[in-house]
């Protein structure tokens, strides 16, 4: 199915929201819990997957929710449906600090590859499934896991990211590397491997973990300069709460490689 055509407002800064302007009838599906603030005619539903589903039957929407507990996610999204007889608008916030990125699937192929916790919301059609990384080494030392996200249609898609973004055009055999936690997004044409950090001192005692990303274009990337893990291990270090120190500590490479977050 075409996704429902819709508007949108991006508002804030380090909080940032999105509001979606809803012609009579459009849907928005969002991932529980997003939502800020909706319009009077706006109706809520609670559906299984995704919602792009919906003319394969009672077994096509298991599929999609099984997809998506595959990825961390749960098996319920919700439904924002403008019922009334005009326009109206329904906001979804940011988990925590960073930006919402817009991401218009029509000048991307079709398909987006992400980080399995980046999900906001997108126009009602586009299909938010899985994605197996074809490389072994990248799905057990990847940072976000064997499996990651795939966000596919012909509509608008929004993802957020922490901190500060950085996107990349990479060209045909550009490489870069990045820190595992630190990758959003990709288009579907990135390689994307993993790499060992070379000097045992340098991976031990360096903080920044035993694995890197590397990236080859041809493709776009979207790089961001908070990790959510990061910043919880922060928060954590600073209240006590048994976080571990990360800069110059052995446990800054072990830690991460046995937790999985690196």
């Amino acid at each position: 199915m075409n996704a429902h055509e819709i508007g949108y407002r991006i508002s804030g800064s380090e909080m940032q929201y999105v509001e979606i302007e809803l012609d009579p009838g459009e849907s928005v599906v969002a991932e529980a819990g997003s939502m800020m603030m909706m319009d009077a005619n706006i109706q809520m539903e609670t559906i299984f997957g995704d919602g792009s589903s919906d003319n394969k039957g009672f077994m096509g929407k298991l599929l999609g929710a099984g997809k998506r507990l595959l990825t961390g996610e749960s098996l319920f999204m919700t439904v924002f449906t403008n019922r009334g007889h005009g326009k109206e608008r329904v906001s979804f916030a940011s988990p925590y600090p960073g930006r919402i990125l817009p991401m218009d699937l029509t000048t991307l192929n079709g398909k987006l590859i992400c980080q399995k916790d980046s999900f906001l919301c997108a126009a009602k059609g586009v299909s938010v499934g899985i994605d197996f990384q074809r490389k072994l080494g990248t799905g057990f030392f990847g940072g976000e896991g064997f499996i990651m996200q795939k966000i596919e249609g012909d509509g608008l898609a929004f993802v957020h990211a922490g901190g500060a973004i950085c996107e990349r055009e990479l060209g045909h055999g550009e490489m870069i590397r990045v820190d595992t936690g630190c990758l959003v997004a990709m288009t579907q044409d990135v390689d994307y491997d993993i790499e060992f950090v070379k000097g045992i001192k340098t991976a031990l005692f360096g903080g920044e973990g035993l694995f890197f990303a590397t990236l080859r274009g041809p493709g776009r990337v979207w790089i961001q300069s908070l990790p959510f893990s990061r910043l919880a291990d922060r928060v954590l270090s600073a209240a006590g709460a048994g976080g571990r120190k990360e800069e110059g500590s052995i446990l800054g490479g072990l830690g991460n490689l046995l937790d999985g977050d690196r």
